[in-house]
């Protein structure tokens, strides 16, 4: 387990934070918060990245700036690529589970996860046509063919996981406020083909997939007494057809350092903000 303290320089995306929101007295009293889940909460190839390759961590991601904001002790166990499962298992065999985190002395908890599980991005890249149609295939066709949706119904097949990892949270971390992160908004409507080489109709699909599961995430989270953030406002009209001044999100072809389809340091800037005000204005 690697353990980060409020690190004394975060960039321009910590000082665009801190500009917006003071940090609370929260240091001083030993706050301690535990950040889990995936690459959305990681920052695959932002920099600078933890030297635990194996997580393409970065040291600018959204528990970074909400650590710094909020003036609290951060372990952050973000793991790019990571399930439900290596909350609980060893994810590449070695890194230990991402719940051996947390303990009673934990004070805050924010976890984004889910993507992997239901594999969006993997969905995502199965949806570029380089070719306008009739070339090509839609993949919201091949989705929902035969009347069904497939990747509507692995969202919903995620919901008792979901619960079992935030009553083994809750259980491991008794006295922690838990918050659950949603995904945002990657894709305005009807995309942006050719830009983004997703045809309108499959990048509808696409970010409405997204929309389910961040849907699916604050359902049970506000069912099992956890707090929820949606990403979706604050990062709509910075998705990956935005200028590359205005973006959150990273296209097929980032224009800055991040991993493509993946946040960028402006948008964990964005988001780290939010949690921050979240934590600090529970219920608002």
């Amino acid at each position: 387990m690697v353990r980060f303290r409020r690190l004394p320089q975060l960039g321009f995306a910590l000082a665009a934070a801190a500009a917006l929101l003071a940090p609370t007295a929260h240091a001083a009293d030993g706050y301690e918060y535990v950040a889990m889940g995936d690459s959305a909460a990681a920052g695959p190839l932002i920099p600078n990245q933890d030297p635990n390759l194996l997580c393409f961590r970065s040291e600018m991601n959204y528990p970074q700036v909400a650590a710094a904001l909020l003036g609290a002790e951060l372990t952050d166990v973000t793991c790019s690529g990571a399930k439900i499962d290596d909350f609980s298992g060893r994810q590449h065999g070695i890194l230990p589970p991402q719940y051996d985190a947390l303990s009673r002395r934990t004070d805050l908890v924010t976890v984004t996860i889910g993507g992997n599980d239901v594999e969006l991005v993997q969905a995502a890249v199965s949806c570029l046509n380089l070719l306008p149609e009739p070339v090509g295939e839609s993949c919201a066709d091949r989705f929902t063919a035969g009347g069904r949706d497939e990747l509507a119904e692995r969202i919903d097949a995620l919901v008792p996981k979901v619960d079992g990892m935030l009553a083994e949270i809750r259980d491991r971390a008794p006295n922690a406020e838990v918050v659950v992160v949603g995904y945002g908004t990657y894709l305005r409507p009807g995309g942006c083909y050719p830009m983004q080489p997703l045809w309108a109709r499959d990048a509808d699909y696409v970010q409405s997939s997204v929309d389910k599961l961040s849907a699916v995430l604050r359902e049970r989270a506000e069912a099992n007494g956890a707090e929820f953030v949606d990403l979706g406002p604050v990062s709509e009209g910075h998705d990956i057809c935005a200028a590359p001044q205005d973006k959150y999100f990273e296209g097929i072809v980032p224009t800055s350092e991040a991993a493509p389809l993946h946040p960028n340091a402006r948008g964990m800037a964005a988001f780290g903000r939010v949690v921050a005000d979240r934590v600090s204005n529970p219920g608002a």
